[in-house]
């Protein structure tokens, strides 16, 4: 069994987060290897994906999606878990986060899960219309990843691959684990 953690980062952060599961799955039994989408042709020697983006005004990066489709092919009979990476700044008051449009890919992937990870900003590495657009929103620098967090979402894909879980399947369950 071994799996490919690809991540489409702009800045790092997000690869970061994949480098962690990469770990994290390695830690618990279960190979892996992090790449970023443009390193990737195919699937080939791989049994399973964990794919995250990084996420800019709601949307995934343009490379994450082009991965989806170079692969779309070969997804059936592995399982995908997805992740977006990089609400940052206030949240609202019911502590929930901003929105990811993510639908397309998960459809697309027929994902088992999709975790949204806070991301982490540093105005120093944004260009001066994102820097604007950052003071305009009153977002300072931060760093909201939970990296305890991130890890034991590592450690449940490796738990559901060894242990060959399928997702639960019911009257409030969706194929592909939605709820």
């Amino acid at each position: 069994m071994r799996v490919l953690v690809c991540t489409a980062s702009r800045h790092g952060a997000t690869a970061q987060i994949g480098a962690a599961l990469a770990k994290a799955l390695a830690d618990n039994g279960v190979p892996a290897d992090a790449r970023t989408p443009d390193q990737v042709a195919d699937l080939q020697g791989y049994d399973a994906l964990v794919l995250g983006s990084a996420v800019y005004m709601g949307s995934w990066l343009p490379s994450a999606r082009q991965l989806v489709d170079r692969v779309s092919g070969q997804l059936s009979g592995r399982p995908v878990w997805l992740f977006s990476s990089g609400p940052v700044g206030e949240r609202g008051s019911d502590g929930s986060t901003p929105p990811v449009d993510a639908s397309q890919v998960i459809t697309a992937t027929a994902a088992r899960d999709h975790r949204v990870f806070g991301g982490r900003i540093e105005r120093a590495q944004l260009g001066i219309v994102h820097r604007t657009l950052m003071a305009a929103m009153h977002i300072a620098d931060s760093d909201e990843r939970d990296w305890d967090e991130i890890a034991a979402w590592g450690k449940h894909i490796a738990e559901e691959l060894l242990t060959g879980m399928q997702p639960e399947t019911g009257p409030e369950t969706e194929p592909g684990g939605a709820r």
